[in-house]
């Protein structure tokens, strides 16, 4: 697999988890050491994932798209994305998106999540 089909591979997990408002689905795709920022402060591990997303309001979405990858060693990838948080009641939220991904055993797992605002 490429990088970017490995990239995508997660992130789609990781999709379909925030998009069901599956806190715990979703904190299954990090690491058990994982640096975690969003648009709060940050947590380190699945708890703190899964407290975040808690947190988020029932029907938001996520869309991403893939700007750039770059293989840091045999088991990390890095990506740059875009990703547009949508709601029900307010205006969608455009976000910068940059994870690391680590193999770990026979997965590849978010092990950094770093979210930037675009405005």
């Amino acid at each position: 697999m490429t990088s970017t089909e490995i990239l995508r591979t997660v992130l789609d997990r990781w999709k379909s988890a925030v998009d069901a408002h599956d806190p715990n689905r979703v904190a299954a795709n990090f690491t058990d050491d994982a640096i975690f920022q969003g648009l709060h402060p940050y947590s380190i591990g699945p708890k703190g994932v899964a407290e975040y997303y808690e947190t988020q309001p029932i029907g938001m979405a996520a869309a991403y798209e893939i700007r750039e990858t770059r293989r840091l060693g045999d088991d990390l990838i890095l990506g740059y994305l875009t990703v547009e948080f949508t709601f029900t009641d307010r205006p969608p939220l455009p976000v910068y998106l940059s994870v690391i991904v680590r193999h770990l055993g026979d997965a590849w797992l978010i092990d950094h999540y770093q979210v930037s605002r675009l405005d």
